[in-house]
């Protein structure tokens, strides 16, 4: 059974900790440089640490759950250390230090896995086995933004909201962007944009990405404008309604909207779980899962990366490898 420790203990960290003390693994202790956490492992009657570096000797793997600008350092002291790791999104501010740790991760034999919970949501994962049946697609719209809580301090809705919805176009259509439009805004702060609109190009379809953390509504969800279907996700509520829906200009055929029967799931605890899964199965056999590794999520920030950018320059960007 996995030894697992938590690194950062804040909102999202707490929520790492309930998902994780109720899976099938042995649960050492969390870490956070703030010493009235101390409070919350006694709560869960386990090890605390203000040092990292310290719980990283007594497990096996760990979930770090820290402000992303130290992401790629504590990242790069776990995998050097020799232990799986699973680090909340995005991977690292810069895709070169995203590179180097899928790197350092493939040279030790290790798990490096990113949080990208959605991959885990049951209506992403029906609106993926739906993209085989709805033809040829035109075009994708998807929104992801709130004003529930302040604009976060170390980057802005393009890194932390618009990643979201890109990992989700590469999970659900198997391809990249072969390039990258956008536009931001600075509103709040001139150091981070507070809302963007982002245009991928995929060759014979485009997506529009609108991220934003001043709008008055939340929302997450997207519209799949295809051949034979037009489908609306909301992924917040687990949502998927599908609209058969063929435009000519001979006819229009048109059939009532069919709600689909979505199963509600807790997507971070199924996620933790396939980390831990992962992990036994590695200890194990040698091998593991391969549905969140960090070497895919390299492209999912180089996207971001040229998406700022191209809001920067007002050029429009190219995708390499």
């Amino acid at each position: 059974m996995a030894k697992i420790g938590l690194i950062g203990v804040g909102k999202w960290g707490i929520n790492h900790l309930k998902s994780l003390s109720g899976l099938e693994c042995e649960l050492v202790g969390i870490s956070d440089t703030n010493q009235e956490k101390k409070s919350v492992a006694d709560e869960y009657d386990i090890k605390f640490f203000t040092d990292y570096r310290e719980l990283l000797k007594v497990v096996d793997a760990v979930t770090v759950v820290v402000p992303t600008d130290l992401h790629y350092k504590i990242a790069k002291d776990c995998l050097e250390l020799g232990k799986h790791l699973l680090i909340e999104k995005p991977i690292t501010t810069k895709s070169e230090q995203a590179k180097e740790l899928v790197k350092i991760a493939e040279d030790k034999g290790l798990i490096l896995s990113v949080g990208y919970l959605y991959r885990f949501n049951n209506s992403i994962k029906r609106l993926k086995e739906l993209m085989e049946e709805i033809g040829e697609i035109q075009y994708i719209t998807c929104r992801y933004m709130h004003s529930t809580k302040p604009p976060r301090k170390d980057s802005g809705v393009i890194l932390n909201l618009g990643i979201h919805p890109m990992d989700i176009l590469n999970f659900i259509t198997d391809r990249r962007p072969l390039k990258v439009y956008s536009k931001k805004k600075n509103q709040i702060s001139e150091q981070f944009e507070d809302s963007a609109m982002i245009v991928l190009d995929y060759g014979d379809f485009f997506a529009t990405i609108e991220v934003s953390c001043c709008h008055p509504e939340k929302k997450r969800d997207m519209w799949i404008i295809a051949e034979k279907e037009k489908i609306y996700v909301d992924y917040f509520e687990q949502k998927i309604v599908r609209y058969p829906l063929k435009v000519s200009y001979e006819k229009i055929e048109k059939e009532e909207p069919v709600e689909e029967s979505i199963t509600k799931n807790e997507s971070l605890k199924d996620e933790l779980e396939y980390f831990i899964q992962s992990v036994d199965k590695k200890n194990a056999e040698g091998i593991s899962n391969t549905l969140n590794i960090g070497k895919e999520e390299y492209y999912t920030t180089r996207i971001c990366e040229l998406s700022i950018k191209s809001a920067e320059t007002r050029k429009e960007m190219a995708l390499h490898d």
